[in-house]
């Protein structure tokens, strides 16, 4: 490794987001790949590109990769590079309105790999993963998230009243997404400068959070469902509020 600490680092595994984390300008510390997957020309193509991006790369065989693959199928290449930096100082130089995503104590790390991808696909200005939340930067997250990582401003291990200060600050209202809440999510107006606070998959928030927010939001549901996937909630707000935004 050039400079970095392994707790700055991130595992990312696979063609495809390999092919992201390159294009989206990840500092790449090294690269191995299978003997395999160099005969496919699209992965040869890669091969080539962080040949020139990084100053390891080497090919190993199918066997060798598998030892140190994150899944049950080795995937054919495997790049160790830096974590994007996520501090409180990412989001603050976002220039666009405040549509921001809080990850509140959600353990699943594909829950939380899918809500990236969801909020960069809405238009979403950043995600605040708090302290005990999933790490956006795992393996199974950045798979969850196919890129969005490398990309969305994200400000990691912040507390939750230290989240609402920050919020606050800026004049930014807080949404809270709950069972219990009597406004619909259609009926908020998600043109002024937003967060969207979503809790963990099996308790959500409690309800001394959502007492600290500025709003609380349901989405209805028909038939028996009690909840829906957090992922899944994210997603449809997301795009409520896209819509209104005029970017769906």
């Amino acid at each position: 490794m050039r400079d970095g600490k392994i707790d700055e680092l991130m595992f990312v595994e696979g063609l495809r987001l390999c092919e992201e984390a390159l294009r989206s300008g990840v500092q790449i510390e090294s690269a191995i790949y299978s003997d395999e997957i160099a005969r496919k020309e699209r992965a040869a193509r890669l091969i080539t590109e962080l040949a020139q991006a990084c100053d390891h790369v080497a090919e190993v065989s199918e066997s060798l990769l598998a030892t140190v693959s994150y899944t049950k199928t080795p995937q054919g290449i495997i790049l160790i590079a830096k974590r994007p930096d996520s501090g409180r100082a990412v989001l603050e130089s976002s220039e666009r309105s405040a549509l921001v995503v809080v990850l509140h104590h959600l353990n699943n790390p594909v829950n939380v790999g899918a809500i990236l991808r969801s909020a960069e696909a809405a238009g979403a200005s950043g995600v605040i993963a708090t302290a005990n939340t999933s790490d956006p930067f795992s393996p199974k997250a950045l798979r969850g998230a196919m890129g969005s990582a490398f990309r969305l401003p994200i400000w990691v291990g912040p507390t939750f009243a230290e989240t609402l200060s920050w919020c606050a600050e800026r004049r930014i209202q807080t949404v809270c997404a709950d069972l219990n809440a009597k406004t619909s999510y259609v009926d908020l107006d998600w043109t002024a400068p937003r967060a969207l606070i979503l809790g963990s998959e099996s308790t959500g928030l409690t309800a001394e959070e959502v007492s600290m927010a500025s709003e609380a939001i349901k989405i209805p549901m028909h038939g028996e469902v009690e909840s829906l996937n957090v992922a899944a909630a994210a997603t449809i707000v997301l795009y409520e509020a896209a819509r209104q935004r005029g970017r769906a």
